[in-house]
C-alpha cells in the first residue's frame, strides 16, 4: 500500500526508464513519443468477434466434455438452457488503485483483502460487498502482482459485470472504464492478448476453449487507449497529476544534469591524458 500517495491511477511516464523511482502522471508524457514497444513474447491480437452461437445440443455436449477434463468447479446446465461455471481472472495492474480506508485496519485491513485473492466469489457477492467498517477516507493501494481471483458466473454475465464485480470486491473506487478484461492465449512461444468487448460473455469463451489455460486465460489490466479519458478522473486526481508532474520534471532535470556532469568529467579526464 502507498499511504503517502493519494493518486488513484494514471499513466507512468517513466515505465521505460530503468530507474528505481517512478512518478505517476495523467499521461505517459506531455510530449509526443513513439508508441511503446510490446514486451518480448507478448503481442496484441486484433479484436475479433465472439464465439458463434451454440445450439442446446452443442452446449450440452461441450459441458459434458468440459466437466470430463476437470476434477472440480465444473459447469452446470440449468433446465432453462442457461449454464453457470467458474472462470479465473488474473489481476495484472501496474498502477495503484483508489480504495476506501478500512477503519481501524490500517495496512492489515487491505492486506487481508489481498490475501483473499485466491478464494472464489460470485459477481453478485462482489457487487454487494460495500459499506461495513468503511470511512470516507481514501487511500492508494497496490494489488498483489498477478493476483488470481476465481469467479462463479453464468453464461449471460458480461465483461462489464465481471470488471464491476472485481472492483467492488476489492472496494476500488476508480472508474471501471479505466480497466479492461483481456483474453490471453499462448501460441508459438508468444502470449497473445486481445481486449474483450464489454458485452462479451467470458463463460461462453471458456466453454468453447475448454479448461486449458494455455488456450485461454482472462487478465484484468489497465485500459490502454491512445487518448487519456480526462472525464474519468476526479478534480483531486487531476490536481494530484499537476503535483506529480512537477516532481517528475524536477527529477528528470536532476538526471539530465547528472548524466551530462558525468560526460563532462570523462571528457576532462581524456583531455588531461593528451595534454603535455
Amino acid at each position: 500500500m502507498t499511504g503517502s500517495n493519494s493518486m488513484s491511477s494514471g499513466y507512468c511516464s517513466l515505465d521505460e526508464e530503468g530507474e528505481d523511482f517512478t512518478f505517476f502522471t495523467a499521461k505517459s508524457t506531455f510530449f509526443r513519443q513513439p508508441k511503446k514497444l510490446v514486451k518480448q513474447n507478448e503481442v496484441k491480437e486484433e479484436q475479433g468477434g465472439g464465439p458463434k452461437a451454440l445450439s442446446e445440443e452443442e452446449v450440452r455436449a461441450r459441458i459434458e466434455d468440459y466437466n470430463s477434463k476437470v476434477s472440480e468447479n465444473g459447469m452446470k446446465l440449468a433446465a432453462d438452457g442457461l449454464y453457470s461455471g467458474f472462470i479465473k481472472v488474473h489481476l495484472r495492474l501496474s498502477r495503484p488503485v483508489t480504495v476506501l480506508a478500512v477503519e481501524g485496519a490500517g495496512l492489515e485491513g487491505h492486506a487481508g483483502q489481498a490475501d483473499r485473492c485466491g478464494q472464489p466469489m460470485t459477481v453478485s457477492e462482489g457487487q454487494k460487498r460495500e459499506g461495513a467498517g468503511l470511512s470516507d477516507k481514501r487511500t492508494s493501494f497496490y494489488l498483489p502482482s498477478d493476483c488470481v481471483k476465481q469467479l462463479h458466473i453464468s453464461c449471460t454475465t458480461t465483461v462489464r459485470e465481471v470488471i464491476q464485480g472485481l472492483l467492488k470486491k476489492f472496494m476500488v473506487l476508480d472508474n471501471p472504464h479505466k480497466f479492461a478484461l483481456y483474453r490471453q492465449t499462448h501460441r508459438d512461444g508468444q502470449d497473445l492478448f486481445q481486449k474483450l468487448p464489454l458485452v462479451e460473455c467470458p463463460l461462453a469463451l471458456r466453454l468453447v476453449a475448454g479448461p486449458d489455460p494455455e488456450l485461454l486465460s482472462f487478465v484484468l489490466k489497465e485500459n490502454e487507449t491512445e487518448e487519456v479519458e480526462w472525464h474519468a478522473f476526479s478534480v483531486p486526481e487531476l490536481q494530484n497529476f499537476l503535483v506529480f508532474l512537477e516532481k517528475e520534471e524536477t527529477e528528470r532535470v536532476r538526471l539530465v544534469e547528472q548524466r551530462f556532469a558525468a560526460y563532462r568529467q570523462r571528457l576532462q579526464k581524456a583531455l588531461c591524458k593528451h595534454q603535455p
